[in-house]
């Protein structure tokens, strides 16, 4: 196996201790800032809570009442926003949306006085930011709740989403669901270190495929790397292509992220790199090898179609990217209402 890691990161900017969650009461009044807060259980009883609120919404229309729910968003966004929107509508709250595309947070005011005014006004933040450090700072100034809706470190919304689509396929199973292994093929970003977590906490295996210096954080793989160990599963990260085979589920994602530095010559030299890593029909059919179903594709789309992930792949039956987004909403809408208890 070649490990493929990044540059180490210093020390000082590694992410601050994050309250663990270790039960669905213990949500209550919670930040949601990384998946790695979550135990398993927590993460399987999300799920069946995500299940049940998507057989039945009658029975949660007034879990928000009364609710205000902010979004501070630096980044473009379709399915976060409306699945975020839509979703605390249905639960009886109020979305209210801050586009802060041309202005980031901490710019006009700091983040604190940010944070401190806001929680006199709503009561839960959910923010789309370029920093994770941001995030960090706002969650310690307010009292109300923040939840990442993406960062340049995490994105536990998607991952939750993800690992749930494949609880459903696996019959809202936790043992079967075990049995799987995910390969993740592409840029060791936010998406992939939150479905690392997700992954490996849950004893999924979980093999990360990137080009040599693309890989995942080092200590999201030490993290990982733990996670799996206690739940006896299988966690590899290479950039072997081969690796794929024998996966139930395939995952990609863009190979230049939003924000990303480097401008025409750093996506002209992303194409060059990752060319071999496309997810194309030959991928998934080496993935599928040995198997008695065929691999399923999953995205966190947007996708750049041709580069990625070819047509023939994301379009195919096989592909389960349009459950993974509807999907956001009921693993948000779970986080929500445990998160917001109403009083029995």
């Amino acid at each position: 196996m070649t490990t493929a890691t990044r540059t180490p990161i210093p020390s000082s900017a590694l992410p601050t201790p994050l309250r663990r969650i270790d039960s669905l009461r213990s949500l209550a009044g919670a930040d949601f800032l990384s998946v790695s807060q979550l135990t398993p259980q927590v993460v399987i009883d999300l799920f069946k809570s995500a299940a049940a609120i998507k057989g039945d919404m009658n029975a949660h229309r007034s879990a928000l009442d009364n609710k205000a729910v902010i979004l501070l968003f630096e980044k473009p966004s379709l399915r976060t926003k409306i699945s975020f929107e839509v979703g605390i509508a249905k639960l009886g709250g109020h979305a209210l949306y801050m586009d802060h595309s041309q202005q980031r947070l901490g710019a006009r005011e700091s983040v604190r006085d940010y944070g401190k005014n806001l929680e006199r006004w709503v009561d839960c933040i959910v923010a789309r930011v370029y920093s994770q450090a941001v995030l960090e700072e706002m969650a310690e100034a307010a009292k109300c709740p923040v939840i990442n809706a993406l960062s340049d470190r995490f994105h536990p919304c998607q991952a939750l989403a993800d690992l749930f689509t494949l609880f459903e396929r696996a019959g809202h199973n936790a043992a079967k669901l075990r049995e799987f292994k995910i390969s993740y093929v592409g840029d060791g970003n936010n998406v992939c270190h939150s479905l690392m977590h997700a992954a490996t906490l849950l004893g999924v295996g979980m093999t990360v495929v990137t080009p040599k210096g693309y890989g995942p954080a080092e200590d999201v793989v030490s993290d990982c790397e733990g996670y799996a160990k206690a739940a006896g599963s299988e966690f590899a990260v290479t950039t072997d292509i081969a690796a794929v085979e024998g996966s139930n589920a395939v995952y990609t994602d863009v190979w230049v992220s939003m924000g990303q530095a480097g401008g025409v010559d750093e996506v002209t030299k992303r194409r060059k790199v990752f060319s071999k890593y496309q997810v194309n029909g030959e991928l998934m059919a080496r993935a599928s090898k040995g198997l008695k179903q065929a691999a399923v594709f999953m995205h966190c789309l947007p996708a750049q179609r041709g580069l990625e992930v070819t047509d023939e792949v994301i379009d195919s039956p096989n592909s389960v990217v349009y459950d993974q987004a509807e999907n956001r909403m009921h693993a948000q809408n779970a986080l929500l209402v445990h998160m917001f208890p109403r009083a029995r």
